[in-house]
């Protein structure tokens, strides 16, 4: 009866009309739910906001969020649900969606939104020898960053890419074409800086080095905005804090460290090498979409802790 059930409710869906809508568009989702189901929008939080009408929807229809949330004209990111009604974001169905408005940054732009971003909420599994790592994203400090890390894993950019960097206690680095440690897709990303602490098992995207920052003093914006496909997997919490607020972080690995501690204990191929004796190889990066069974944001979308050990000087990320 149990595994009845679930196949009925597989069915639902929430579905965008588009990907990229204009800020004077409606913002248009396609909802297929079952009786006594409804719509709840949350922050990264997982705090539920507060709906303008009744969210409830049963069967097929075409649901405009700029009628139900005022959220919608408001820059930041939020996740749709298909719930049951009464319920909360733990009890969704489906898919949920990534809602991200977003805004101009540049200086002097207008204020408000200036494009909304519609997508399903995602995760990868990077397989390896050692075994699998999963790990889900901060769509809301580094959406840019996450949607290009996510292309690439789908058109398999870092299938058979190896970590050429293996800092034991630090940090383990891969996602370069080259192996060298010169490598990129050869495009840019620009900086999405934030107050999300390098902690174990975070990933955050490599840059090249400004030769003048220091405790204190940010890199210039073409050593800031200088990543690309290059990435890396944070060993520890204490020797990383140093990288705060420099360095782009845009997602950890949830659940088991296992595959990833066991390719920092690489032995290196010499004292003073970075890199690793035998080829340490993602054989895969698979994007998934999160349903009901595999959910890695039970506990990613939670409030901040931005209180930072004193930071310890630890080799730069190149």
């Amino acid at each position: 009866m149990q595994s009845a059930v679930y196949a009925v409710l597989t069915l639902a869906a929430l579905v965008p009309t588009k990907g990229w809508f204009a800020p004077d568009q409606p913002l248009a989702i396609n909802v297929k739910a079952e009786p006594g189901q409804m719509l709840l929008m949350a922050d990264t939080n997982g705090r539920a906001l507060e709906s303008k009408a009744p969210t409830d929807v049963s069967g097929e229809k075409t649901v405009k969020l700029n009628d139900l949330y005022v959220q919608t004209t408001i820059p930041g990111t939020y996740v749709l649900y298909l719930t049951k009604k009464d319920g909360t974001a733990a009890d969704f169905t489906g898919t949920p969606l990534v809602i991200s408005i977003r805004e101009d940054r540049r200086r002097g732009a207008p204020t408000g939104p200036m494009v909304i971003r519609v997508e399903p909420l995602r995760y990868a599994v990077m397989h390896t020898a050692h075994g699998d790592a999963t790990i889900a994203f901060y769509y809301d400090v580094a959406p840019h960053t996450v949607e290009t890390f996510l292309s690439l894993a789908e058109n398999g950019f870092y299938d058979g890419l190896a970590f050429h960097r293996v800092l034991p206690g630090f940090i383990i680095q891969g996602g370069d074409p080259r192996g060298d440690g010169s490598g990129g897709p050869g495009f840019m990303i620009d900086a999405e800086f934030s107050n999300r602490p390098h902690e174990a098992g975070v990933l955050s995207m490599a840059r090249n080095t400004d030769p003048g920052e220091g405790p204190g003093v940010m890199p210039r914006p073409e050593f800031a905005n200088s990543a690309g496909s290059q990435f890396f997997i944070c060993l520890s919490t204490e020797k990383t804090q140093q990288l705060n607020g420099k360095y782009t972080v845009f997602g950890r690995v949830v659940g088991s460290m296992e595959a990833v501690n066991r390719i920092a204990a690489a032995p290196p191929a010499d004292e003073k090498s970075e890199r690793p004796k035998e080829p340490q190889v993602i054989e895969r990066i698979e994007v998934r979409r999160v349903t009901p069974r595999e959910n890695p944001y039970v506990n990613i979308f939670r409030p901040l802790d931005v209180t930072q050990a004193k930071p310890k000087p630890s080799p730069p990320v190149k």
